[in-house]
């Protein structure tokens, strides 16, 4: 217990240091900073003005940002520090989740290095924006529920992952999608227990045992996946509202009403949900000229020598799960697809590939996975690691506005006409 924390303090302080370099550059809003900042403002205000900006999201996230201006200015830093701390605090989620799966402490270090060199989860923590937040208490539910699925005991462990989720829930309601991946693979194992199901030649490292669980009962499950997340969520709107449970219903009404009207009008960058994989549409948050012949850019786009070979890797999960049943292979899957596919339901037609991210960062685990079976040697995980640092490090110019490029470099990143 007290190397992980040693190395989880470590690994902290590391991706807080590196997200933290030029976060302030630039010195003004861009993208999607215009809705939450202002937001976060009114909240400081020491009466509530109307209209409320930005009701379509929950508050939580807009709170943190508020917290964070009044701690550190209305300036760039306190816009954006908070999402480079939950950036930095992602990162170590990744390794408490990699840690949970594989029970090893260098597959776990990889899977972090991944999810950070992917480049998407970089950009997304240097941004005033709601992801990061929700992204952030998202993977520290599903480590917390990861490391409960293999107890005798899973409740306290399921607790916590309830709370996680009511936490993302309250920064934005994307988090539900893993709280509903939690309950999909309870209410299956529970009803495969039900209709006693066995396996012929039962293992230990199946998905699915009969005895999984004994004493998790219905009202248990109620508790850690109801009761505790909606509770939780619901207490983020008490600074705004009060106890006041008509305008905390109101609430509710309008954000689900904005988040499940279908979009009419297109975007620039906009993008569908099965094209997010393959990076075909990146989102230009910034795009600055600066000089004669120089650029700020910042584009959300994600590192294709992590993110392409990523499919592989799920690919390999998947066979392995159906041929060997293998539970590291399902939760990976689970928490792959589960936060992804679920896009795919919702009505709404506009999309963009930063609503990929939850799904590319826990991609990281399956190409740990893929590069840990048995056979592989153990040197060929980090000398993907390392291929993934180039990747990123090339992709710097375009990931942080603060180190400036040229448009020749620009145009060769843009290595596609669909990404320019």
């Amino acid at each position: 217990m007290m190397r992980t924390g040693m190395i989880a303090a470590v690994v902290f302080v590391l991706a807080h240091f590196a997200m933290l370099i030029g976060v302030t550059t630039p010195e003004k809003f861009y993208f999607d900073e215009v809705h939450y900042v202002p937001a976060a403002r009114q909240m400081l205000e020491p009466v509530m003005p109307q209209p409320m900006l930005n009701p379509m999201h929950p508050p939580l996230g807009k709170q943190f940002i508020a917290l964070s201006i009044h701690s550190f200015g209305d300036g760039p830093l306190g816009w954006r520090y908070p999402g480079v701390l939950f950036g930095s605090l992602a990162i170590v989620a990744v390794y408490l989740c990699g840690l949970a799966l594989f029970a090893s402490q260098g597959p776990a270090i990889a899977a972090s290095l991944l999810a950070f060199f992917n480049q998407m989860l970089f950009v997304q923590s240097r941004i005033a924006m709601l992801d990061i937040f929700a992204l952030t208490f998202s993977l520290f539910a599903i480590a917390a529920f990861i490391h409960g699925f293999r107890r005798e005991r899973p409740h306290l462990w399921f607790a916590l992952a309830g709370i996680g989720v009511g936490l993302s829930i309250g920064c934005k309601w994307s988090g539900l999608f893993v709280l509903a991946v939690c309950i999909v693979i309870v209410t299956m194992v529970r009803l495969m227990q039900s209709w006693r199901t066995q396996f012929a030649d039962a293992r230990p490292e199946d998905w699915y045992r009969p005895d999984l669980w004994p004493d998790f009962r219905w009202w248990h499950f109620a508790i850690c996946f109801v009761v505790i997340p909606a509770a939780v969520y619901l207490a983020t709107f008490i600074p705004l509202y009060g106890f006041s449970f008509p305008d905390i219903l109101q609430a509710q009404r309008r954000i689900f009403s904005d988040n499940t009207t279908t979009a009419i009008a297109g975007h620039t960058y906009m993008s569908s949900w099965p094209s997010w994989p393959f990076l075909v549409r990146p989102v230009w948050y910034l795009f600055d000229k600066i000089g004669d012949d120089r650029i700020a850019a910042v584009v959300f786009l994600g590192n294709p020598l992590i993110l392409w070979p990523a499919l592989i890797a799920v690919a390999i999960c998947l066979r392995d799960w159906i041929v060997t049943r293998r539970v590291d292979a399902f939760l990976v899957l689970a928490f792959y697809f589960g936060p992804y596919l679920a896009w795919a339901l919702l009505p709404r037609t506009l999309g963009f590939i930063y609503y990929y991210l939850p799904a590319a960062t826990t991609a990281s685990f399956a190409l740990v996975y893929a590069l840990n079976r048995g056979g592989m040697p153990r040197w060929l995980l980090w000398v993907y690691v390392a291929a993934g640092f180039v990747g990123f490090a090339a992709m710097l110019p375009i990931s942080a506005a603060f180190i400036g490029t040229s448009m020749a470099t620009f145009s060769r990143l843009m290595i596609f006409q669909n990404w320019i």
